[in-house]
């Protein structure tokens, strides 16, 4: 298996100035975890306000390089949840999100190596991703998720693939680490080692929802509805309105009737929240979503710790964030 996330002991050692700077966190997780760390590269595709908090934090933590992708240019509404773009338009006039981004990121840690990459994600090639060990994607449509999450399945390395997004007050990741193995620390025992096999975006968010534990979030539903409506009708992520809730809702009472689902169990609130959000981000919520995506990262390529398996949702309504494991059934033997 490649180095970075994957298995086996990371080579080289760190340096006389990694060890002081990242003394703190070498306590907290040790150094073969630093190490780790410092070999592995990330590509970010879509620079909002929940991938610039992941960033700050992996950038903070001393990842080893991080590649931006985002050519879209910037506007004064990326000012209202996106830290890392000064507020004068004279210095962001003209330019796109991820050269913003990547000259403030530069100044977090001058010791990781930020860049940009140009071009589209929706014509990411395999080879291109071969660069990576970790490729996050935030904003993008449904199409574009698949599209991505089964390059990184395809190649001969293990790519971790993460999907984040935040609706106002909700917010969403979905995590594929593929085949993972990772150190847990059980209570009263010695360290064991762990596998999980997780299923890809495609085999999750096909499962029947009748064949769902009926405990789970009703965020999941409901982020169902909102892709399936958006992909049935060429919209790009966050262009739906309010007045599109009637078209949405009888999308909704389709699915739930092919699902077997009774569509009591997704609230007509929650779809109207979701579609009054358009592109809007609250900050608080977006700070909560980049810090658990960067914790989860950081457990990827350390292999330490239980990583989240394999949705993880927050509404700031209940101020909950909730697990769901989505049981995708075994592979055939044919």
């Amino acid at each position: 298996m490649d180095g970075g996330v994957g298995g086996g002991g990371a080579e080289g050692e760190l340096t006389a100035q990694e060890t002081a700077l990242y003394d703190r966190q070498i306590r907290v997780w040790g150094v073969d975890a630093q190490k780790r760390l410092s070999k592995a590269h990330v590509l970010v595709c879509g620079m909002n306000g929940t991938t610039i908090e992941f960033c700050k934090n992996i950038v903070l933590a001393g990842v080893g390089s991080l590649s931006l992708m985002d050519d879209h240019m910037v506007t004064e509404d990326d000012l209202n949840a996106n830290f890392l773009i000064p507020p004068d338009e004279r210095i962001y006039a003209g330019r796109s999100l991820a050269e913003v981004c990547c000259e403030s990121l530069k100044d977090f840690n001058p010791m990781v190596r930020v860049s940009v990459e140009k071009g589209d994600p929706s014509l990411i090639d395999g080879e291109f991703l071969d660069k990576f060990d970790i490729v996050v994607v935030s904003g993008a449509s449904l199409k574009m998720k698949l599209f991505i999450n089964d390059n990184c399945r395809k190649r001969s390395k293990r790519i971790a693939f993460y999907a984040i997004d935040c609706k106002d007050s909700c917010g969403e990741i979905f995590v594929d680490l593929q085949k993972h193995s990772f150190v847990q620390k059980k209570p009263g025992r010695e360290t064991e080692q762990q596998e999980l096999a997780y299923p890809s975006l495609q085999e999750a968010i096909s499962v029947p929802w009748n064949n769902l534990p009926r405990k789970t979030t009703k965020l999941y539903f409901a982020m169902r509805v909102l892709e399936n409506y958006e992909l049935s009708e060429g919209c790009s992520p966050g262009e739906t309105t309010l007045s599109d809730i009637p078209a949405v809702l009888a999308r909704m009472k389709d699915m739930c009737n092919k699902m077997s689902l009774n569509e009591s169990h997704i609230p007509a609130a929650l779809m109207e929240r979701l579609l009054a959000a358009g592109k809007k981000e609250h900050p608080p919520v977006c700070a909560i979503l980049g810090g658990i995506l960067g914790q989860e990262v950081i457990k990827s390529i350390s292999c330490k710790g239980d990583p989240i398996k394999n949705f993880f949702y927050f509404d700031a309504a209940d101020g909950k964030g909730v697990i769901e494991d989505i049981p995708t059934p075994p592979p055939s033997a044919n």
